[in-house]
């Protein structure tokens, strides 16, 4: 059998054993009462290169694309969910939420990562010079600020949730990559300057992040007007389904050629469509349906495949710090942004729980800075300190997620009974 060949045996081999672990994964989970995504990461983890290697190194190292199918959907999906018909009456909780929960996120990381920098690199001999304490922390404080909306999505199909607070996180999460990227472009700015580069203006450092929301927006908008007008006249199911994954793909791929946020434009475009369109549902049901519980279990069974136990290790303190200094600037921001807004008390009480989860966006900026040269000093240790905390939160999240929205009273005990009997293999 020629190389080739070998290679493409390999490819679907894997994926296979992706998609039959996962599902097995999936289904343990409920019946310990766990969301199926817990499942999803836990057996990524355990098939992990750097764990039972059953999943080989350079297809987990080159899964980019995969990853990147998989966000195009789930962006997608999430844009769906944001009809404003529906959070309209929460609007602006969400704004008020949105704005304080990502801010003091990156406040509360970057102040309290500088402060500690110099006990945590004294007591475990973290090789790191005094001078890059500062950047470190802002550049890492910057990444704290976006929420991974998909172990929202997922509780919220797997579960058929429904209410204040699952709008409002699914809101939040969505609107907080903007305020990442701006706080990151601003970060980055600034940190520019200890490494002998030559730092923005204010002016510039601003214009550029907000320039590029407003057009990675203008192109999800123009992408689904087009797919809306291209759908009014096709009435096929099987013809819609290559049409929305067209514009998808051709949206996604656009943006990342115009240096744009892909996951922004995708996602504008699926609340482009939920809000514009006479039938809504023809655009999103047969990818619920059909495609979004094999782009879940791909998805998070290579989130977590992507776990280095010497990452978890050599960092850990770093991590720790991190986890709780972001969780903490995330419950208040929610909490504040809730009494500023007269938002309803379970909004208050419950919302933050579901912005735990970190991933996508946030992995991505910080390949960015790997990539810069001018950041080597510190941009691995960023990378690991990410894949660290981005492994703890996608793991965590979704239980937490989980208890929130049942504390809220939002899951369907109809449906949530229905999946713990039929969980058993």
């Amino acid at each position: 059998m020629n190389e080739t060949v070998t290679s493409h045996f390999d490819t679907l081999l894997t994926l296979g054993i992706i998609l039959v672990s996962g599902f097995f994964a999936g289904k343990v989970a409920n019946l310990f009462k766990l969301p199926k995504v817990t499942g999803y990461i836990t057996v990524g983890v355990i098939l992990a290169p750097s764990v039972l290697g059953v999943l080989p190194s350079g297809f987990v190292d080159s899964s980019g694309s995969i990853s990147n199918f998989a966000l195009c959907i789930i962006t997608y999906a999430i844009g769906g969910s944001l009809c404003f018909r529906r959070i309209r009456k929460l609007g602006r909780t969400i704004l008020w939420m949105t704005f304080l929960e990502a801010e003091l996120a990156f406040i509360m990381v970057f102040a309290g990562l500088f402060l500690l920098m110099p006990f945590i690199v004294a007591h475990t001999g973290m090789s790191l010079s005094k001078e890059f304490f500062l950047p470190l922390a802002l550049l890492a404080g910057a990444l704290a600020s976006p929420t991974d909306p998909t172990a929202a999505l997922s509780i919220k199909e797997e579960y058929k949730t429904k209410g204040e607070v699952t709008t409002s996180i699914l809101g939040i999460a969505a609107f907080d990559d903007a305020a990442g990227i701006i706080n990151f472009s601003i970060a980055t700015g600034i940190a520019l300057m200890f490494f002998g580069g030559k730092a923005q203006g204010v002016g510039e450092t601003l214009l550029h992040p907000l320039a590029e929301i407003l057009f990675s927006v203008l192109i999800g908008f123009v992408f689904a007007v087009g797919l809306l007008w291209v759908a009014s006249r096709v009435k096929e199911k099987g013809s819609m389904i290559v049409l929305i994954f067209g514009a998808l793909f051709t949206c996604f791929g656009t943006a990342k050629i115009m240096g744009l946020d892909e996951l922004l434009a995708t996602m504008v475009l699926g609340c482009t469509v939920v809000n514009l369109a006479k039938d809504e549902e023809k655009f999103f049901v047969s990818i619920r349906d059909y495609f979004e519980e094999i782009i879940f279990i791909v998805f998070f069974v290579l989130a977590g495949a992507h776990l280095k136990p010497m990452i978890l290790l050599n960092s850990a303190w770093i991590v720790i710090a991190f986890v709780l200094l972001r969780t903490i600037g995330k419950v208040t921001g929610v909490y504040l942004g809730g009494k500023i807004s007269n938002a309803p008390v379970k909004v208050k009480k419950y919302t933050a729980f579901g912005l735990i989860p970190q991933g996508g966006i946030v992995v991505g900026l910080a390949l960015l800075v790997r990539g810069d040269p001018r950041f080597d000093a510190i941009s691995a240790l960023l990378l690991n300190i990410i894949l660290g905390t981005t492994v703890f939160h996608e793991f965590i999240g979704p239980l937490l997620t989980e208890i929130a929205l049942k504390k809220a009273g939002e899951i369907d005990k109809e449906k949530e009974k229905d999946i713990t009997e039929t969980g058993c293999l």
